[in-house]
């Protein structure tokens, strides 16, 4: 194929002024983290915390800033969407800095053991964002706020308090300055968490060792069933005093610990609705510190956790180290550019797919399990937290590139899962030793297949084709029993009936690659004639994908503009009608050809999208929108590239470059949509470097049009992957021409082979469209 096929106001940083000279940076290394504002999310939409964390850390220490309820007068708030990680922006108060979070997530969970730091008449309750004065919480302002990987900073305006937090990969570490003499408290609420109603807190314990150790747990029911974690605590000076109350609900037998005063000084507690408080004596300027450990296996794990990672109380120390991974991390890819809002953009992208999933093992190799079994990693790393619907895209694509030891790691987490899985299917959404079953498709076997297709996984590929058959053929899991039978799932019998038999269609491919690489022909026929499924659901008189009734006739009540009620899962027909990425071919000859296909992504991008019809879809906001593709959602993030498929690439390089001026920016609200534990972020790191991989599974990557000036990844095998692009400017949207290690390249995608040789790619950019 030859080369015509190819196809914000500034945000000053005041949150991290002064950062360079904190950093600590090792000499000779390059200062990465000064172009990250881990405050950069979104405004009205689940936020990404902006809290300490290591890469794929455990521990993400991060402030919470309201503590809205999942329900009101007995159904579901729609406030709460806005607190999926904890943290909204435009809030004046903090409630207190909690242990767990997810990034940006359209659905939540966690906010784990929440501290706070309060001075003076002891409070034991949050009080309101209203008036902050009536409880623990404070009001604090953005000018007096620092956050940067590893590290955040904040002061507590009513008691004028310094919050400090850094952390290592369990264990996060606290630095409270009082200002004044006085009677300093810590308050430690076990009741609080995100997306919470009174009974999700399923049993909480409490032990106090000494008198400045405790440890505890708390098992929870809610995104998942049955979630367990194990904490040690302990501070850096004995406290003078403790106390604890109870506001759960009065029970039926509470047995004889009524014997003692268990709201004062008594070290075994044990409730559903439990908060603490440690008291201290301090001097001005005097310090608190907190090492607080997690583990999803035990206490004992948790100090084991505690103790070795940090066994000092150096905060600066741990914060050094935590800035000198996250400048190792960041540095995979060196990313060039003059202008400072791209390079803001792409190492904030680069921490944001960093964050998830997360390590779920013990330093001893300890792990719970999905059968909430004590299990030992052999030979891997434990993860949990996969947002697999999302991640499945781009995110574990470009681990396959950057961090393809780590994304074994995932596969092989993954593989642990199914083992477990006492339905014998691999992940859906999983976190902390469950399974939330999340959103469509069975897309751990995209996951599978980009790593096995790219030579990442080479283990036991006879047993992750076995997880794949088996996931795939579960006939009581959301319609598969229907398309197993009749090639689709009908809309009678499933509102998302049109998105979960095209997602079940690409992952069949998808199976079908791995059985191709395994040289099994009957699973490969099988496999591609059930990835055709796709074809069922497409109604050639309206040239959209329709929902089908058990009947075989199409829905007739159907608008191909709206989200709500059409048979799809967070997108229209119009956008998920070109959900075909292992066949654009195919998608474009069923479509009517290349004239209607070109016609169909040219009004997709320019066609106005009233409100009205995404007005039912809380993932879906005008921000995220150009036309009617909605970039700030998952589903239509490889459209852009289909121009490729045609005769006018050069339609993909001018809508990549559009996508990547509009919808990404420096910041509070840079984000267009959540970012999905990385996807957003991803998306953006690929095509800014120049391709994206429209189809996992496949070893081809799109090209697009890169906005650096050049860019380098230093690769896993020792190799370097050297992108250029010349006369790079806002005009020079079209590439010119391409050449790969000084010759010419004519084709319309990279392979990844090209990619891990360690290739010299330049690009020459200009504004005549070729």
């Amino acid at each position: 194929m030859i080369i015509n096929s190819i196809s914000s106001a500034k945000y000053l940083l005041t949150l991290t002024i002064g950062i360079q000279a904190l950093l600590g940076i090792s000499q000779g290394n390059k200062n990465y983290i000064q172009y990250v504002n881990p405050l950069i999310g979104t405004q009205r939409m689940g936020h990404t915390f902006p809290g300490a964390t290591l890469p794929f850390g455990a521990v993400q220490l991060s402030p919470d800033t309201d503590t809205i309820p999942y329900e009101m007068d007995g159904k579901y708030n729609p406030l709460v969407y806005a607190y999926c990680a904890g943290y909204q922006y435009d809030d004046p108060t903090i409630v207190g800095f909690s242990h767990t979070h997810f990034s940006g997530t359209g659905h939540s969970d966690l906010g784990d053991f929440l501290i706070m730091a309060t001075s003076g008449a002891l409070q034991m309750n949050p009080g309101t964002k209203d008036n902050p004065q009536s409880g623990f919480r404070s009001a604090y302002s953005h000018q007096n706020e620092v956050a940067s990987p590893g590290y955040y900073k904040v002061k507590l305006d009513d008691q004028n308090i310094t919050a400090e937090m850094t952390t290592s990969m369990r264990v996060g570490f606290h630095r409270y300055t009082f200002p004044d003499k006085s009677d300093a408290h810590i308050i430690l609420d076990l009741m609080s968490g995100i997306y919470n109603y009174p009974d999700k807190n399923i049993w909480t314990t409490v032990r106090v060792l000494n008198d400045s150790t405790l440890v505890g747990s708390r098992q929870t029911n809610g995104w998942a069933k049955n979630r367990t974690l194990y904490f040690a605590m302990t501070f850096s000076r004995p406290f003078t005093n403790y106390g604890c109350v109870d506001n759960s609900e009065k029970q039926t037998y509470r047995g004889f610990w009524r014997k003692f005063n268990q709201t004062d000084h008594f070290p075994e507690l044990a409730g559903k609705q439990l908060r603490m408080h440690f008291d201290f004596a301090v001097e001005k300027a005097e310090q608190v510190m907190i090492k607080f450990a997690l583990s999803p296996v035990s206490t004992d794990n948790a100090l084991l956790n505690l103790q070795t990672e940090i066994p000092h109380w150096d905060f600066d120390k741990t914060k050094r180290e935590a800035e000198n991974i996250w400048n190792k991390q960041l540095g995979k890819i060196d990313f060039q550019s003059d202008k400072k809002d791209d390079l803001i953009n792409f190492y904030t992208a680069m921490y944001h797919a960093a964050l998830m999933p997360t390590v779920f093992m013990d330093v001893n190799n300890q792990y719970q399990g999905l059968d909430q079994n004590v299990h030992m990693a052999k030979g891997f790393t434990n993860y949990s937290s996969f947002s697999i619907w999302d991640t499945y895209r781009a995110f574990h694509p470009l681990m396959n590139l950057i961090d393809p030891a780590r994304n074994k790691d995932f596969v092989s987490s993954m593989m642990a899962h199914y083992d477990q899985s006492v339905l014998h299917m691999l992940p859906i959404w999983s976190h902390y030793a469950n399974d939330n079953w999340c959103m469509s498709g069975y897309h751990s076997v995209s996951i599978l297949a980009d790593a096995i297709v790219k030579g990442v996984y080479t283990s036991d590929l006879e047993k992750a084709m076995e997880a794949c058959i088996a996931t795939s053929t579960k006939r009581n899991y959301e319609g598969l029993g229907d398309y197993m039978d009749h090639g689709y799932i009908a809309q009678d019998k499933n509102g998302v009936s049109v998105s979960n038999t095209l997602e079940y269609a690409y992952d069949d491919w998808c199976i079908a690659q791995i059985a191709k690489k395994l040289n099994k022909k009957k699973y490969y026929l099988d496999y591609m004639a059930r990835s055709e499924n796709w074809k069922n659901v497409y109604d050639a008189s309206i040239g959209f994908m329709r929902p089908k009734l058990s009947n075989g006739q199409f829905k007739q009540a159907f608008d191909p503009l709206k989200t709500d009620g059409q048979g799809f899962i967070e997108g229209n027909a119009w956008n998920y009608s070109l959900y075909v990425p292992h066949d654009p071919t195919q998608l474009i000859a069923t479509m009517g050809g290349e004239k209607a296909f070109v016609r169909h992504l040219d009004s997709l991008f320019t066609m106005e999208l009233p409100d009205k019809f995404f007005a039912e879809t809380e993932d879906i906001t005008r921000e995220g929108i150009i036309g009617n593709y909605v970039h700030g959602n998952e589903p239509a993030h490889h459209v852009a590239y289909l121009y490729n498929w045609t005769s006018q690439g050069w339609k993909t390089q001018a809508e990549v470059r559009n996508i990547l001026r509009r919808q990404y920016h420096p910041g509070p609200a840079g984000l267009s949509g959540n970012d999905d534990c990385g996807q957003m972020s991803a998306w953006y790191i690929f095509s800014a470097l120049g391709f994206y991989p429209v189809s996992p599974g496949s070893d081809q990557y799109s090209i697009g049009s890169p906005i650096m000036k050049e860019a380098s990844i230093q690769l896993e095998n020792g190799k370097t992957l050297h992108i250029v692009a010349k006369n790079q400017s806002d005009e020079n949207v079209y590439i010119q021409s391409i050449t790969m290690n000084g010759k010419p390249y004519t084709n319309n995608y990279f392979t990844h082979d090209d990619l891990i040789s360690g290739a010299e790619i330049v690009f020459v950019m200009g504004r005549k469209k070729k």
